[in-house]
């Protein structure tokens, strides 16, 4: 069994900065990516960032500039550091990881978090 913790969220005024942590523990056999979820009432949850293990990233266009995904995969952790947060980023944050390889080196992996919220008030 994989376990993913999240940490970092919380309440922000907006044009401040937070930095979300996960770490995985458990059976990994490996890692070939991590990436960042968010989710809002009534809406499916989106990719926000994902950061493979030879260090490819991609993001959703409306953090481009704003956000950075890293990753260290000998802690088995990947972090996101968003920077001039905006209302629009509240939501629930969650971690997941793929340990399998895929064509598609973005696609979604079997292990999710538990989530993170971040609140962004102006």
């Amino acid at each position: 069994q994989v376990h993913l913790a999240e940490t970092g969220g919380g309440s922000v005024q907006a044009g401040r900065s937070l930095r979300l942590s996960c770490k995985a523990s458990g059976a990994i056999s490996r890692i070939n990516g991590m990436s960042w979820y968010r989710q809002t009432p009534g809406q499916q949850r989106e990719l926000v960032a994902a950061i493979t293990a030879g260090g490819s990233v991609k993001y959703i266009d409306s953090v481009k500039g704003r956000f950075i995904i890293s990753r260290d995969f000998s802690k088995n952790s990947v972090y996101l550091q968003m920077n001039d947060l905006k209302r629009e980023d509240t939501g629930v944050y969650y971690c997941n990881l793929r340990d399998h390889a895929q064509t598609d080196v973005f696609a979604v992996g079997q292990y999710w978090g538990q989530g993170t919220q971040v609140t962004v008030s102006l």
